[in-house]
C-alpha cells in the first residue's frame, strides 16, 4: 500500500487548546487510523507553532520567558492529543534545534533560486494573525481603530524586511489549481483561494527585524536602531511554522522520509497560509506540493460565536469528562459535515450519546451478547446448515457491501457520511433483532436461535470493524468481547469470519447514559449503562 502522511496545523501556543484543537486533532486521527486498517503506511504529525510577536506578547504578559511560557503551553496541546485518542506519529515544536536547521535550510534554498530579495515592508500588519493586510482589506471600526477582516487590530508599519517574490508565482499556482480541482475541499474554499490569486499577488515580507524570539535569517544583514543597538532578522513566523511539515517528514526510527503531504487538514481561518503561500514557498524551492489540504469550518457555542471576551470558550477536557472522550469524539464528527460551520449545542450532544450510542449501538451489543453469553455457553454460536429465510438473505447480502460504501466515503473526506452508512447498518442490525426475535426461538427453534445470533455477532465484528478509527476506545472493546485479536483488526480481515465456539467475554455496557442537567446544573453520566431498553427487551432472554 502506499505512503500516507497527514498533519494538523501546528497550534499557536499563544493560549490554551480549545475545542476548535480537538476537532482538527481528531479528524486527523480518524482518517490517519482509517488508513492504517487499508494497510497504508501512515506518518501523523502534530505540534505547536512557538515563535513570533505575539508569543513573545504573551510571555511577557504573564510574567515570564518565552521558552518557560511556549514550554508549558506546548505541554498543553501535547496533552490534548493524548486525551483526544490521537494516534500521532511525532509532535513537533518549532523551538526543536532540528526545526531551526530545516528553517535555515530552506531559506538558503529560497535565496539560491533568487526568490527572495531585501527590501523596505511599507504596510498593514495584525500582531494577532501575525498576518499582513492591504488597504482594500482593513477597516475603521466604530471606536476609530484600524482592523483586518479577523477583527484584529492593525498598525502601519515601514521596516527593512526581505521579501519572497509572491508575485511571481500567481500564474504558476493558478496553472496548478486547475490541474488540481481536488488540492483545496471543500469546493467553496477552492474558489476562495482561487479568487484570492486572481485578485493579484503582492510580494510577502519573510523577516522580522530586531525580534528576539525567533529563528534568525541566515547571514542577514545587520540594523542600528536611534539608540545604536544592533539587532539581526528574524524568520516571518509563518514561513517559519509551514516549514515544520518538512522538517517532520523523516520517522526518527526508520530514517524512512514522507514526501509530499498525502493531507493537510486546517481550519478555513488558515486557508491562505497553507493554500497560496506554503504552494507558492515549495514551488520556489522546486519541492513536491502536498496532495490535498482540507479546510473545516468553526464552532459556536449554542448559537453563539466563542470567544473569551464572551466566556463561553470550550473546553475540551470537560466535555471529555462530561460525555467521554468516544462520544466527544462521535458528536463532532457527526453533527457537521467537515468543512462545514457547526454548533455545539449541548441538548444535541445528549440525544445523539443517548439516542445514538447507547440505545442504537450500545443495546444493540448488549442484547446480543446477552443472548450469546445466555443461551450459546458464553461462545460464538455453532450451527448446522439452516435455512435461509427472506429477512436472513436481506441483511446478510447487506454486509459486505458496507465496508466499500464506508471506504467511498472516506477516501472523499466526507466522515459525516461514514458515520451515517455505518449506521444505517446498525439500524439494519436492530431491525434483525426485533423480526428474528431469537430469545423466542431459544424454545421454539434453537438451532434457528445460533444461526441468527452468529449472523448478528458477525454484523457487530463488521461494524465495530467500521467505527474503530471514529471510537477506537469503545469499537476496541467490542472487539474484545467477540474474541477478535488486535491483528484481526484491519480491513483485510473484514471478510474473514467469526469462529464457532471461540469464547466472548461477558457484555459490559460501552455508553452511560446520560442524565439532563437540573436547571443550571452540568450533565452528569448515570452509574448505570443503556437504562433505555426497547419494550420488547424485557421478554429476552
Amino acid at each position: 500500500m502506499a505512503q500516507r502522511f497527514i498533519t494538523t496545523p501546528i497550534y499557536y501556543v499563544n493560549d490554551r487548546p480549545h475545542i476548535g484543537h480537538a476537532y482538527t486533532t481528531i479528524i486527523c486521527d480518524v482518517i490517519a487510523r482509517f488508513w492504517r486498517m487499508q494497510g497504508h503506511d501512515v506518518r501523523f504529525l502534530t505540534g505547536t507553532d512557538e515563535h513570533g510577536e505575539k508569543i513573545a506578547a504573551a510571555a511577557e504578559k504573564a510574567g515570564r520567558s518565552p521558552k518557560a511560557h511556549t514550554d508549558d503551553v506546548s505541554r498543553n496541546f501535547r496533552h490534548l492529543a493524548e486525551a483526544c485518542l490521537a494516534s500521532n506519529d511525532d509532535f513537533i515544536r518549532t523551538t526543536e534545534p532540528r526545526h531551526a536547521e530545516t528553517v535555515a535550510w530552506f531559506w538558503r534554498r529560497l535565496v539560491d533560486e533568487q526568490a527572495i530579495y531585501l527590501g523596505k515592508y511599507v504596510g498593514w500588519y495584525a500582531i494577532r494573525d501575525e498576518a499582513y493586510y492591504t488597504d482594500t482589506e482593513v477597516t475603521t471600526a466604530a471606536n476609530g481603530e484600524r482592523i483586518a477582516p479577523t477583527g484584529a487590530a492593525v498598525t502601519w508599519r515601514e521596516e527593512e524586511s526581505y521579501f519572497f517574490n509572491l508575485s511571481h508565482w500567481t500564474e504558476p499556482l493558478l496553472e496548478f489549481y486547475a490541474e488540481n480541482p481536488d488540492f483545496v475541499v471543500p469546493r467553496a474554499r477552492y474558489n476562495e483561494v482561487i479568487a484570492f490569486v486572481k485578485g493579484g499577488l503582492k510580494d510577502l515580507s519573510v523577516s522580522r527585524l530586531g525580534l528576539d524570539w525567533g529563528i534568525p535569517v541566515p547571514n542577514s544583514v545587520t540594523h542600528r536602531d536611534e539608540t545604536g543597538k544592533i539587532s539581526g532578522h528574524s524568520v516571518y513566523v509563518w514561513l517559519d511554522a509551514l516549514v515544520n511539515y518538512y522538517t517532520a517528514r523523516t520517522d526518527a526510527t526508520s530514517g524512512e522520509a514522507y514526501w509530499p503531504p498525502s493531507l493537510h487538514v486546517v481550519g478555513k481561518d488558515i486557508l491562505r497560509f497553507h493554500c497560496v503561500y506554503w504552494p507558492a514557498f515549495l514551488m520556489a524551492a522546486k519541492l513536491p506540493l502536498p496532495r490535498r489540504i482540507l479546510a473545516h469550518g468553526w464552532w459556536t457555542n449554542e448559537g453563539v460565536k466563542i470567544s473569551k471576551s464572551l466566556g463561553n470558550v470550550i473546553d475540551p477536557h470537560e466535555l471529555f469528562a462530561t460525555y467521554g472522550v468516544d462520544q466527544t469524539r462521535y458528536f463532532l464528527l457527526r453533527e457537521v459535515r467537515v468543512g462545514s460551520d457547526g454548533d455545539f449545542r449541548r441538548d444535541s450532544m445528549l440525544n445523539r450519546c443517548n439516542a445514538e450510542l447507547a440505545n442504537d449501538w450500545g443495546n444493540l451489543v448488549q442484547r446480543v451478547l446477552k443472548q450469546v453469553e445466555k443461551n450459546c455457553d458464553g461462545a460464538i454460536p455453532v450451527f448446522a446448515d439452516p435455512e435461509f429465510l427472506a429477512e436472513d438473505d436481506a441483511f446478510l447480502q447487506s454486509l459486505p457491501a458496507l465496508l466499500p460504501e464506508v471506504i467511498e466515503a472516506g477516501e472523499s473526506m466526507q466522515l459525516t457520511e461514514m458515520l451515517e452508512v455505518i449506521w444505517q447498518a446498525i439500524r439494519d442490525a436492530n431491525k434483525y433483532v426485533d423480526t428474528t426475535a431469537p430469545w423466542q426461538l431459544r424454545k421454539t427453534d434453537p438451532e434457528r436461535m445460533r444461526f441468527v445470533l452468529y449472523n448478528l455477532c458477525e454484523a457487530i465484528r463488521r461494524i465495530a470493524l467500521t467505527l474503530l478509527a471514529f471510537m477506537p476506545s469503545t469499537s476496541g472493546k467490542v472487539l474484545d468481547q467477540l474474541g477478535v485479536g488486535t491483528a484481526e483488526r484491519t480491513f483485510d480481515h473484514y471478510e474473514k469470519t467469526l469462529i464457532g465456539g471461540t469464547a466472548v467475554l461477558s457484555p459490559q455496557g460501552l455508553f452511560p447514559r446520560i442524565a439532563p442537567p437540573e436547571a443550571g446544573q452540568p450533565e452528569t453520566k448515570q452509574a448505570k449503562t443503556n437504562k433505555h431498553t426497547p419494550s420488547n427487551q424485557k421478554k429476552e432472554g
